[in-house]
C-alpha cells in the first residue's frame, strides 16, 4: 500500500534530492504534488526548481503550487551562501516547460485533504514551516484530516547551523514553526542531530556517480557543490544530507531512533530567536509533542538512497553517456 504524501519545499540540492527520492519510490509513495516556500532561495526560484526536480526525472505529471513568499513575520532569510545564486549551482538542467499551477499552496493542500481519507495524507515539510502554518491558520476544519507531517528541521545536541542556536528552516519563520508545533498533530522532526551525521563522503559521492544515469550525475553535482560550504564549515569529510532524511523515513523508519518529547520554538530573543527547545531528557512537565529523530543508520541511508535513485534507469541514458544533446554537467 502506498502513502500518500505532499511535499512542501524550497529546493535547494538537498531538497531536490528528496523529491528525486521520492519520485523514485513509486512503490511505497504517492507523491500528490509539490508545494514551494521561500527559504533556501526566493519563491520564484524554489518553484521554477521544484519544477526542473521534475522534468529531469520525467514526472511532468506531478503538480507544483508556489505558497508564502515571506514569513508571518520579520525579514526573509535566505541561503545563496550555501545553495548558490540559483539554488541548484552545481549542475546545468534546461528551465522547466512545466507550467506552475494556478491554484495556490494551501488551496491544493485543501483540495487533497479534502478529497482524500481523513488521515490519508503525510505532509512533508523540507523547509520553513510558513505554507503549513497558512494553511492551519486558514482552514482549521480541515487540520484533524492531515494524517502525520513529517519535517527536517531544528537541533538539540548539534544547536545551530544558521545562528548559534538555530537550524534554518525553524529560523527563517519561527513563528510559523510555534504555529504547527502547537497544532496537536503528530509530528515527526528529523533534526540537525541527525541530518549531521549524513555526511556526503568521496566515497558516497562516487557511489551516486556509479549509478551511470544523467540522474546519478546531477545529484552527485549538486552535492559536490553545496558540500564545498560545509566541509570549510565544520571541518569534515563531507557535507550534511538534510532533507533526504526526511523520505527515507517514510521509506524505512527502523532506520532511525528517536525519543516523543516536548519541542518549544523560541521566537523573540535576539540571541535565540528560532531555537528548539527539545525536552529531550524530559526535566520539565511540558507535555510531548513531537516524536524527535536521534540517530540514524547511516550507511543504511546511503544503501537506501543510491539503489532508489538507480530506479529512474539503469545507467544507459545515451544522451549523458555519448555527450551529445548535454543538458546536465558540472558547472563553471
Amino acid at each position: 500500500m502506498t502513502r500518500k504524501i505532499i511535499i512542501d519545499t524550497d529546493p535547494g540540492q538537498d531538497d531536490a534530492i528528496a523529491i528525486l527520492l521520492a519520485l523514485a519510490s513509486g512503490d511505497a509513495l504517492d507523491v500528490l504534488g509539490i508545494t514551494t516556500v521561500a527559504g533556501n532561495v526566493p519563491l520564484p526560484l524554489t518553484s521554477r526548481n521544484a519544477r526542473m526536480v521534475c522534468e529531469l526525472c520525467g514526472r511532468e505529471d506531478i503538480p507544483v503550487h508556489a505558497g508564502a513568499r515571506r514569513p508571518i513575520s520579520g525579514r526573509t532569510v535566505t541561503a545563496e551562501h550555501v545553495h548558490g545564486k540559483t539554488g541548484l549551482d552545481g549542475a546545468k538542467l534546461d528551465e522547466p516547460s512545466m507550467q506552475l499551477q494556478s491554484r495556490l499552496a494551501i488551496e491544493f493542500i485543501a483540495d487533497q485533504l479534502r478529497v482524500h481519507e481523513a488521515g490519508e495524507i503525510t505532509l512533508c515539510c523540507l523547509g520553513p514551516l510558513t505554507n503549513i502554518a497558512a494553511f492551519l491558520t486558514e482552514y482549521p476544519d480541515l487540520k484533524a484530516r492531515i494524517g502525520r507531517i513529517v519535517m527536517m528541521g531544528g537541533a538539540y545536541f548539534e544547536v545551530g547551523n544558521i545562528t548559534p542556536t538555530a537550524e534554518f528552516n525553524i529560523f527563517a519563520d519561527p513563528q510559523a514553526a510555534e504555529i504547527v508545533f502547537s497544532s496537536g498533530l503528530d509530528l515527526v522532526v528529523v533534526p540537525l542531530d541527525v541530518t549531521h551525521r549524513l555526511l556526503l563522503t568521496p566515497s558516497r559521492l562516487q557511489a551516486f556517480r556509479d549509478i551511470g544515469s544523467r540522474i546519478g550525475h546531477t545529484v552527485a553535482d549538486w552535492a559536490g557543490f553545496f558540500e564545498r560550504h560545509d566541509i570549510e564549515k565544520y571541518g569534515s569529510d563531507g557535507a550534511p544530507l538534510h532533507d533526504p532524511a526526511v523520505i527515507a523515513y517514510l521509506l524505512d523508519p527502523t532506520l532511525f531512533t528517536g525519543r516523543y518529547v516536548n519541542v518549544a520554538i523560541e521566537t523573540d530573543s535576539e540571541l535565540t530567536r528560532g531555537m528548539t527547545v527539545i525536552d529531550w531528557w524530559k526535566v520539565t512537565d511540558r507535555p510531548p509533542n513531537a516524536q524527535v529523530m536521534g540517530a540514524v543508520d547511516t550507511d543504511g541511508f546511503f544503501e537506501l538512497l543510491t539503489e532508489r535513485l538507480r530506479a529512474f534507469g539503469d545507467g544507459a541514458d545515451r544522451r549523458y553517456r555519448t555527450g551529445s544533446e548535454m543538458t546536465c554537467r558540472q558547472a563553471v
